[in-house]
């Protein structure tokens, strides 16, 4: 049985609350904020966690502040910020296409972006930023493309799943295409940006990551509610005065501009999408799209990796993307082993 608590506001505003999705929140959320401190302390010169919490706050050393502050704080600020923004855009795509598998990785979205950065990258040698650029316009244009083919008199779920797994296929075969055009040194550097990594990230990928996610996340959590209602179908929703196509459009967009941002900071880290909604889902044991949880869960999910990967290979030796995709693909897996055994597939 589900326990529900409603908060009044002296202004007359009722909100109901969740207890044990709130506390699943706020559980992801201190995971995340134990597994960044630890992961600031881990690298070639470890650091207590004691002593990062002294530096964050002003208190450490000129050696410890330099290697906290500009060095590692840049990273985990990165992953936190790329985890929270595909989690959230998972769960924004697997609510609008009504598909545990709706996800940036499926559609063609990263792949999309994918095509961007190595259109830099092998066709102008582009800088950095440049890269992130393509990698920004490359996700935003086949997110278009996707809403464009899929339309028919509305976007429906089941459209957008086909038509993503079909520009997905495109996208994949033209970045095939790139790399067999590019040169030794343009491959190496396409490949390793290809697999996702959070190595050599600083604070020129925080703060447009962080603007984008201030604006971005509080209009997703707004309309919210009326994402819930349109599970239960556009005749419905519109019924209960929901503006179907215009919210649909709205978070779509902001779907589409997660997920190209964080794919233009980190790469196209694998499954953290796809995995973080179904988790949060299943802890929360929630219906509706469950953004909040999977926000925290992705953000969780990807630092965690990230601690995984140094931990285990070293720093900067083995790419997140490789951890997020062995995580991910495991649990793949199992869900369909118990779906399977439960009957449903």
């Amino acid at each position: 049985m589900r326990t529900n608590r409603a908060l009044r506001t002296p202004g007359g505003l009722s909100v109901r609350l969740d207890v044990r999705a709130t506390v699943v929140v706020a559980l992801i959320l201190l995971t995340a904020l134990l597994a960044s401190v630890v992961l600031i302390g881990t690298g070639d010169f470890p650091i207590p966690a004691g002593d990062v919490l002294r530096t964050l706050f002003g208190n450490g050393t000129a050696g410890q502040e330099f290697i906290v502050n500009e060095l590692r704080l840049p990273r985990v600020l990165v992953g936190l910020l790329v985890g929270a923004s595909l989690g959230l855009g998972g769960a924004l795509f697997q609510a609008i296409s009504r598909n545990p598998l709706g996800s940036p990785d499926v559609l063609g979205l990263s792949q999309g972006a994918t095509a961007g950065a190595l259109t830099m990258i092998v066709l102008f040698s582009g800088s950095a930023a440049q890269i992130t650029t393509g990698a920004l316009v490359g996700g935003l244009v086949t997110g278009l493309a996707i809403y464009l083919l899929a339309w028919k008199q509305g976007v429906h779920g089941y459209r957008l799943v086909l038509v993503g797994i079909g520009i997905s296929a495109i996208v994949t075969a033209v970045n095939g295409y790139l790399l067999t055009r590019s040169t030794l040194t343009e491959a190496s550097q396409a490949v390793v940006w290809m697999t996702g990594s959070l190595s050599g990230r600083d604070w020129t990928q925080v703060w447009p990551l962080l603007w984008l996610c201030a604006v971005l996340v509080p209009l997703v959590l707004v309309n919210g509610r009326g994402l819930r209602m349109m599970e239960m179908g556009d005749d419905v929703s519109n019924a209960l005065g929901v503006r179907v196509e215009r919210v649909r459009l709205l978070l779509l967009v902001a779907a589409v501009l997660l997920t190209a941002a964080a794919t233009a900071a980190a790469g196209p880290v694998s499954f953290v999408a796809l995995t973080a909604p179904q988790l949060a889902r299943r802890l929360t044991r929630s219906p509706g799209p469950n953004l909040l949880p999977s926000l925290c869960m992705g953000a969780t999910l990807l630092v965690t990796a990230d601690w995984i990967s140094q931990k285990v290979f070293g720093a900067d030796q083995l790419p997140v993307g490789v951890v997020t995709g062995v995580l991910g693909g495991v649990y793949l897996l199992w869900l369909l082993v118990t779906e399977r055994r439960a009957g449903r597939i």
